[in-house]
């Protein structure tokens, strides 16, 4: 259910984006740069009777924004928008799931050995159920072995610490593959908007700046829009990776007191 809501999410925001670009595309041909023209008296022109004209911009930044990706190319710069929504979605995802997998692991460690000296294993299974988190299911997983002894529960630890690690990075190639793509399509649009600008001067057989500038702006703007796109996604990469490494260097160290404990408990039971 929830890889489906993530997707009809994902298809949503996609469709808005190319509807306002297609708008766009249609709209800008035919309007003016937005602009108005205010009349403001200071104190001054007030004293003396003068009235200074300003004149204001009301073009907005999102408006903008639009321009440039049509004048860069709809159909380049859509495949760049793509990359970076589909890249923050997958993003914002990581995030949400490590911040629910991030756990106070020493609190944890406290439950279940006053859990294991007070109700023995069953307590503490039933403290590690109740609880969520990677941490908490490798002790569950760990304790559910109890009766094999502690070799079989630390290589059950182990072994089910590398499952959790790898629930946690889910998603990253596909984070990594939008960042190496993002900067190549705006590379790809550069490469083709050269061509254009060289095509143009080959048709006038004149060279002058009138006639590569549109090739060349094209060109710029896929450049700059990629390589955007790759520094915003870098950014929470880099972020998503790091609280990563924090929650498996939590998940082993805990996992080592919780053998600390079992065996602390068995030399009590004896």
């Amino acid at each position: 259910m929830k890889k489906v809501f993530a997707l009809f999410a994902i298809l949503a925001v996609f469709t808005i984006g190319m509807t306002q670009v297609a708008v766009a595309q249609e709209n800008d041909a035919a309007e003016a740069p937005a602009a108005a023209v205010s009349i403001a008296e200071t104190p001054a022109a007030q004293e003396f009777g003068e009235v200074e004209t300003v004149v204001e911009e009301n073009e907005s930044f999102h408006k903008m924004l639009k321009q440039k990706v049509i004048e860069g190319g709809a159909g380049f710069m859509s495949t760049v928008l793509l990359c970076l929504i589909l890249g923050l979605a997958l993003c914002i995802e990581r995030i949400i799931y490590l911040t629910l997998s991030d756990t106070n692991t020493q609190k944890l460690l406290e439950q279940v050995e006053n859990a294991i000296a007070t109700g023995g294993i069953e307590a503490a299974k039933e403290v590690c159920r109740n609880t969520r988190g990677p941490v908490a299911s490798i002790f569950y997983q760990g304790l559910s072995r109890y009766d094999q002894g502690i070799e079989v529960i630390e290589k059950t630890v182990v072994s089910y610490g590398g499952v959790q690690t790898g629930l946690l990075e889910r998603g990253l190639p596909w984070i990594g593959l939008f960042i190496g793509i993002a900067p190549m399509l705006g590379f790809l649009g550069t490469v083709i908007g050269m061509i254009e600008a060289f095509d143009r001067i080959q048709q006038v057989g004149d060279l002058s700046a009138t006639v590569v500038a549109g090739g060349i702006k094209i060109a710029l703007i896929t450049t700059v829009g990629g390589l955007i796109v790759a520094i915003i996604l870098q950014i929470f990469y880099n972020y998503i990776v790091s609280k990563i490494d924090s929650i498996v260097g939590n998940m082993e160290d805990a996992s080592i007191s919780l053998l600390d404990i079992i065996v602390k408990y068995n030399l009590k039971s004896k």
